[in-house]
């Protein structure tokens, strides 16, 4: 009985030591804490495999000069660059409604190797017309307290150019008191107050013939 009792009691210790001892899983399906990865660190993972959209990236860009607009605007795209503009080369200040109409006669950057985040400006005319000789006129520039030279310009510009509070009136000084409708098609061949007069909020007037006219 004595023997009995006293292995019931060692049993009822060993029970008792078992539950106050920490528990060990040593199981192989248990993944360790530290391995998992973080969310940060899968985004740094997907980061470094996604390619590099940074601003300033750099990329060819071809000579356009001599192609359609269009042409060139695709060209330009397949090669990087998706900021483009346009204007009239020949500074009548007309709008590029239908590329396919317009070819390039100069481009802002120049041909070579730039960020691909940079405006491309082409220098453009009709495709029946050339090419200004003299360089491109590029858009007008604003007019300061002093009447610019608006001869040979367009209506279109000369008012572009003025003030936007400036009263401007514009006749047909060729004798068939025609109505100036289309702007950018009218040459200036006389302002009053004339070139280099004082501005300080008078109307002007604006005497124009059709381009291809004499004034």
């Amino acid at each position: 009985m004595r023997i009995t009792r006293t292995s019931a009691a060692v049993a009822l210790l060993l029970a008792a030591l078992t539950a106050c001892s920490p528990v060990t899983d040593t199981g192989t399906d248990a993944e360790p804490a530290d391995s998992a990865p973080t969310a940060s660190a899968t985004g740094a993972d997907e980061a470094a495999q996604e390619p590099s959209t940074a601003a300033g990236t750099a990329a060819t860009l071809p000579d356009m000069a001599g192609k359609g607009l269009q042409s060139a605007q695709d060209e330009a795209q397949a090669a990087g660059f998706y900021h483009l503009t346009s204007h009239d080369a020949l500074g009548r200040g007309r709008n590029q409604v239908l590329d396919r109409g317009w070819k390039v006669c100069s481009q802002t950057p120049v041909p070579g190797t730039h960020a691909t985040d940079m405006k491309i400006d082409f220098g453009t005319v009709k495709l029946e017309e050339d090419c200004p000789a003299g360089g491109d006129q590029g858009e007008p520039a604003k007019a300061d307290s002093t009447m610019p030279d608006f001869t040979g310009k367009s209506v279109k510009v000369a008012r572009q150019a003025l003030d936007g509070s400036t009263s401007i009136t514009v006749e047909d000084v060729s004798g068939q008191g025609r109505m100036v409708l289309i702007e950018s098609n009218w040459q200036v061949c006389s302002t009053d107050p004339e070139a280099g007069a004082e501005l300080n909020g008078q109307p002007v007037t604006i005497g124009a013939v059709k381009f291809g006219e004499s004034c």
